[in-house]
């Protein structure tokens, strides 16, 4: 007993600080060369945890001819802790929109609103090094899929330190999406990151964007958007 309410401690006060940082990232994908910015927060508490990201694209009027903010999208996430299982109940929000424009004509379009909820379960090393944290939810995509599902794992791996950092997510989720007159049902994302931490502040690195029938990319089947990144944590 006593070691299960150490465990607990050293879980609280390990995960009770604040964490917030701002990313810009340079994508290498082809036709993709633009600015992402990312700002993102984790923020745990008694309850449980919450997480948001917002992401914008900046247009440099080269591909897509779009000079400026071209993509803003976010989700925002919130864990609830069942008693002091490594289980929490999770809710989640995802949304966004975006512009295009082609010699004298453009529009927008919107990211289709995404309802999430369902259960969580987490590992963690006992000094905090590693962890992974898997989740399995129901979907409701507006105007699409009000029946779907997503799978997510989210992983975090500090080596040599904490000079060297390892994180990233992998999501498989259920969405009708047409690429040219191809239908498609399923729909592959992961972002996997590596990062030299300077100091606990500054940080440089890339990302991987590895997508299989994202409506992000041009066309169905995989594909690879490399990034590379400065990190500011605050």
């Amino acid at each position: 007993m006593k070691k299960l309410v150490l465990a607990s401690l050293l879980y609280f006060f390990a995960t009770s600080a604040f964490s917030q940082d701002i990313q810009l990232h340079y994508d290498l994908g082809k036709y993709r060369h633009f600015l992402t910015s990312t700002v993102e927060m984790f923020k745990p508490d008694k309850h449980g945890s919450t997480f948001f990201f917002i992401d914008m694209n900046y247009g440099d009027g080269e591909f897509g001819d779009v000079q400026g903010v071209s993509l803003a999208y976010w989700e925002i996430a919130r864990a609830i802790k069942l008693g002091n299982s490594p289980f929490a109940a999770h809710v989640e929000y995802n949304g966004g929109f975006g512009q295009w424009k082609f010699g004298s004509g453009g529009g927008a379009y919107t990211i289709n609103d995404a309802w999430l909820g369902g259960l969580e379960y987490s590992l963690n090393a006992k000094d905090f090094s590693k962890g992974i944290t898997f989740q399995a939810m129901y979907k409701n995509i507006r105007g699409k899929n009000k029946a779907s599902f997503q799978l997510t794992g989210v992983w975090y791996c500090n080596l040599m330190n904490n000079k060297i950092t390892m994180s990233g997510f992998a999501d498989f989720w259920r969405e009708d999406n047409l690429f040219g007159t191809s239908k498609t049902k399923f729909v592959f994302l992961s972002e996997p990151q590596f990062w030299y931490n300077f100091n606990k502040n500054f940080s440089l690195g890339s990302e991987e964007e590895i997508g299989y029938n994202f409506t992000g990319n041009p066309k169905e089947g995989f594909r690879i958007n490399p990034t590379i990144a400065a990190k500011y944590t605050f």
